[in-house]
């Protein structure tokens, strides 16, 4: 697949994508969507890939989705586009995905965020779902995800008016892990996908399908799920060589096996 509105780069084991469509402040159009579910399942194939940075520019992660492409179209045409069923597929990513956000990150581009493990956002950063101001409302997970992360009272009143909220707003909510200066938001992302990729991939993969069945899962459920991913653990040459490092008082080479 030729890429037109992303372009894709590697930092050792990390994979970089970063949305690439400045003048439209990083919209996100239907190709262009295609183009990140495509780059994250070839990345999470890659064997020599390990965990995932996301990220847009200075001024814009993703302003939103492209209005254009949906404007003159009905509610037939959106039925048979299905232009969300793509979304679905970043849930099976099973490496970590880490969203270094500036400037705007509304709508769409609210939602991708949302879809990442991890975030990471500049001082400058801001996000929301301001669909209801054209009429709409989310449609790749925004009510869904928005409440999970803020709880019912604060998502209804950001996706009931439009608003958003600013970085440390969204700190505060828990809706990202850190604010860091414009200057190092990337830099700070990268940093942390390198401190994951030097842990045991196997056991990273597993941390990530436990912590996303705690979402949704009750208790007891969740934890039978955590119990049996931390038996099939103990078949993983990585927990030999923890364990042994640790007693030896060395550092693990982990291999992911």
């Amino acid at each position: 697949m030729s890429l037109e509105f992303i372009q894709v780069e590697r930092d050792g084991k990390v994979g970089l994508i970063r949305l690439n469509r400045p003048k439209q402040l990083n919209a996100l159009n239907l190709k262009m969507v295609d183009e990140i579910v495509e780059t994250l399942e070839s990345m999470d194939e890659d064997p020599e890939i390990r965990a995932i940075v996301i990220t847009g520019n200075e001024q814009a992660f993703a302003a939103g989705a492209d209005i254009d492409e949906m404007t003159e179209v009905d509610s037939i045409d959106m039925l048979l586009r299905d232009q969300f069923r793509v979304w679905d597929r970043i849930a099976l990513v099973r490496k970590p995905i880490i969203a270094a956000v500036s400037g705007f990150a509304l709508g769409g581009g609210c939602e991708l965020v949302m879809n990442c493990d991890i975030v990471i956002a500049s001082e400058s950063a801001r996000f929301g779902q301001p669909e209801v101001n054209l009429g709409v409302m989310p449609g790749a997970g925004g009510t869904q995800r928005f409440t999970k992360a803020l709880g019912k009272v604060k998502a209804m009143e950001l996706l009931l008016t439009g608003e958003s909220l600013t970085a440390e707003e969204a700190l505060h909510y828990g809706l990202i892990n850190r604010v860091v200066p414009v200057e190092v938001y990337l830099d700070e992302a990268m940093k942390l996908a390198n401190r994951i990729v030097g842990q045991p991939p196997i056991a990273v993969r597993l941390i990530k399908q436990s912590v996303l069945k705690a979402i949704d899962l009750p208790l007891d459920e969740g934890l039978d799920f955590e119990r049996k991913n931390f038996y099939l653990l103990f078949s993983s040459e990585d927990q030999k060589e923890g364990m042994r490092a640790f007693a030896q008082k060395r550092k693990p080479d982990f291999k992911g096996k």
